[in-house]
């Protein structure tokens, strides 16, 4: 208490000094209701000081993410575009992308990196060899969130993304009223089983096909991990097998890939359904090859991550509990923003 003066405390609380004094030496019986408000003046003068500790103070965060190239641009301006919504604080982010990251050299990221950070957000596929890194690392009062694909029980303080189950199923509604013929044979196609997020896109868009259009076929293609020229052999080498494929969801990237496999077997794709409004597919879209994507804000993501990490340094105040997930959008080339 002594970091605090009781005038301090009282100007904090609106009640009087001799209030402040009888409650905090105990001198005689305070009201309950009394007692939490001037515990709540303490915290908020506690809160106030960390964060004109902060203020003005570099802090770093670490983005390390496993993805395709295509999709690094859209997360870096996303990040960027979100540091003026703290001018308090002097945001340095440290970006650390690749299309290829295993579990060893993300783990070699975070001790080498996360050490010296106020916070890391991950994009990691699926693996329990982060789990130990990631415990010590909060130990040592450096948290991670996760982002697009969780981590589940690890020690993240929270996943940031969209229910990615839920986004499978609003896929496979816009199939099921999409496709104009009684019977289909989808492609759906995800860079790896590794990653949780894909896992479940792949998993919601086949219950739900079951449930809207139970006559149409669905089968799974993976291991291109989104790059244009690995999706292609992969889809090629199911195309070759499968003379009805006639339509595609994809929960990843590598879509200019897809679409050569399609189009070098002279196949009709009847419909296209992805994820993410980079530029790339922003092309495809407007280009018709792609009929719709299910898309998320990234830049709101990116805000929560934020203010998730600085909150559990007590350099912004604990908000009430986010939403759990982020609002799924529906883009097709109608309402696409320029």
């Amino acid at each position: 208490m002594a970091k605090f003066t009781l005038k301090q405390i009282a100007a904090q609380s609106g009640l009087s000094l001799a209030t402040i004094d009888r409650a905090l030496h105990q001198r005689g019986n305070v009201h309950a209701t009394t007692q939490h408000r001037i515990q709540q003046a303490i915290a908020d003068l506690e809160l106030m000081q960390k964060a004109g500790l902060a203020r003005g103070r570099t802090i770093y965060f670490d983005v390390i993410m496993h993805t395709p190239d295509r999709f690094q641009p859209l997360i870096r301006e996303a990040f960027s575009s979100q540091i003026a919504s703290f001018t308090a604080f002097k945001l340095q982010l440290r970006f650390h992308f690749g299309a290829n990251l295993t579990a060893e050299a993300i783990n070699a990221l975070l001790n080498k990196k996360a050490l010296h950070s106020h916070g890391v957000i991950l994009k990691a596929a699926c693996s329990g060899e982060l789990h130990p890194t990631l415990e010590s690392l909060l130990k040592q009062r450096v948290p991670v969130v996760t982002m697009m694909s969780d981590l589940p029980g690890s020690a993240r303080l929270r996943y940031i993304g969209m229910d990615n189950f839920d986004a499978g199923k609003v896929a496979a509604f816009l199939m099921s009223k999409w496709l104009r013929v009684s019977r289909s044979h989808i492609v759906a196609v995800t860079g790896s089983h590794d990653f949780i997020g894909e896992q479940e896109r792949i998993q919601g868009f086949q219950r739900a096909m079951q449930e809207f259009a139970p006559q149409h076929q669905v089968s799974v293609v993976a291991g291109g991990y989104g790059i244009d020229a690995r999706m292609q052999q992969s889809v090629t080498q199911f195309l070759q097998s499968h003379p009805d494929a006639d339509a595609v969801y994809t929960v990843g990237g590598g879509n200019p890939g897809i679409l050569r496999a399609f189009a070098e077997q002279k196949r009709t794709v009847n419909a296209f359904i992805g994820h993410d409004l980079d530029r790339e597919n922003r092309a495809l879209l407007q280009a018709g090859k792609i009929d719709a994507l299910i898309e998320h804000n990234l830049q709101l993501d990116a805000l929560h991550a934020f203010r998730t990490l600085l909150a559990f340094h007590g350099f912004l105040p604990a908000s009430e509990p986010p939403a759990p997930y982020s609002k799924i959008n529906i883009i097709t080339r109608y309402n696409m923003t320029a």
